[in-house]
């Protein structure tokens, strides 16, 4: 089996999808890997390193795509919609994709995928369960967002974070809000405090109070029902409008006693809620910054724009879509652990066996043999139920090593 690990054309994204130190595991399993020149520079990994760890380079997309069976990326089409396209006249029949594709934002780029005869899977869609933490891309890219978002914070806010007593006199530390304890948050939480900010933080889930407190900060209750959370897959749900409006009233108070607020609370496939409403934000101190999170589906603070520096009466709103291409080596290192982990889940005696009664397998695959076969993305395109998932065939079974007939297993082989 041969992997392809091509250039990320996504604009501004500078993550590789894997890095030379995943090249092993992989090679063990009996795949051999192809890498596009220059794929990883941006992220620091020279064409020379890939070499030096086993990899063949070579010279463009199109030859990844055409001498691979499977290929890596970090953005798919889908999550990455203009420049991703051109993947739908590189993919052959059967090639198996796996990256990252936005499946409940963008459902219909799994649809031209299916129709091109392709296999994708959807990292997004990891199960939320133990066996699968190591490769749940959206945790570990999710720690560099709530990292970077307090360092951009610092950098603009006009006050230090920690307490100083000076000759000079007493500064006092700075004041940040984290709405939303995930991983992201509860980053953002971590990071500040080691800064040396008071942080508080705020969740809806009663159980986020706890993790809050054990990483040094505070945490905000307004004593709102919040059953039913998350869904049964760990992520989080919508919980109405009412809800809502009243967690706007309760948390307005709280961010004009902030000098910082970081929001993350986002909703899979659907538009961000609405937290941080414009007279919270006027309310405010002058310099004071907020950074939203969520700002790619609509934002959690009302004056937010994707992408864009917004000024508001003295306060300055940020809302970033890309922040762990802005750490892309550690970024990068995290994403190569997911996604080699998630294949070699599926690598069984050096053949590839891709068991629908694998959970992993049945939560992250959203198109094969020309159907897109997620019940979810299915519903969302307007498609018929698909029938329940039936047991691996054999023409599931693919030889590792490129071969026609199976090959016999390596000792010590990954799974």
């Amino acid at each position: 089996m041969i992997i392809a690990v091509v250039r990320e054309n996504f604009p501004g994204e500078q993550r590789v999808a894997l890095i030379p130190a995943s090249l092993a595991p992989l090679q063990k399993a009996g795949a051999e890997i192809l890498v596009e020149t220059g794929a990883g520079v941006a992220a620091g990994f020279l064409d020379a390193d890939y070499e030096a760890a086993g990899a063949k380079i070579v010279s463009s997309r199109a030859d990844a795509f055409a001498q691979s069976d499977i290929v890596f990326q970090v953005r798919s089409l889908g999550a990455n919609p203009e420049a991703g396209r051109v993947d739908l006249d590189l993919v052959k029949p059967g090639q198996i994709l796996v990256g990252g594709c936005d499946p409940l934002g963008n459902p219909a780029a799994i649809g031209e995928m299916a129709g091109k005869q392709a296999t994708q899977f959807a990292l997004e869609l990891i199960p939320r369960i133990t066996r699968a933490q190591s490769m749940d891309m959206l945790s570990s890219q999710a720690t560099i967002s709530g990292y970077r978002a307090v360092l951009i914070a610092a950098i603009e806010l006009p006050k230090i974070f920690p307490m100083l007593m000076t000759a000079a006199g007493t500064l006092k530390p700075a004041k940040v809000f984290v709405i939303g304890a995930g991983v992201a948050g509860l980053q953002a939480i971590a990071t500040a405090k080691r800064l040396g900010a008071v942080v508080l933080g705020y969740d809806v889930r009663k159980e986020a109070q706890e993790q809050i407190e054990s990483l040094g900060g505070k945490a905000v209750d307004f004593h709102l029902e919040s059953s039913g959370a998350q869904d049964k897959g760990g992520y989080a749900k919508d919980l109405g409008e009412d809800f809502y409006k009243k967690q706007r009233e309760f948390m307005a108070d709280t961010v004009r006693e902030c000098d910082i607020v970081i929001t993350t609370a986002a909703i899979p496939g659907k538009k961000s809620p609405l937290l941080v409403t414009t007279d919270a934000v006027n309310g405010m101190r002058p310099g004071s910054v907020l950074v939203d999170l969520a700002a790619e589906r609509g934002g959690n603070i009302e004056p937010s724009q994707a992408d864009t520096r917004v000024e508001h009466n003295g306060v300055l709103i940020l809302g970033p879509t890309n922040l762990p291409s802005e750490v892309p080596q550690h970024a990068s290192q995290m994403f190569s652990s997911n996604i080699t982990k998630f294949l070699l889940n599926m690598v069984k005696d050096r053949e590839l066996k891709m068991n629908s009664e694998d959970e992993i397998i049945a939560s992250t695959l959203v198109a094969r043999d020309g159907e897109v076969v997620h019940h979810r993305i299915r519903e969302m395109l307007g498609l018929a139920a698909n029938e329940p998932p039936q047991s691996p065939a054999e023409n599931d079974k693919i030889p590792l090593d490129g071969d026609d007939e199976p090959a016999p297993p390596s000792e010590g082989n990954a799974t």
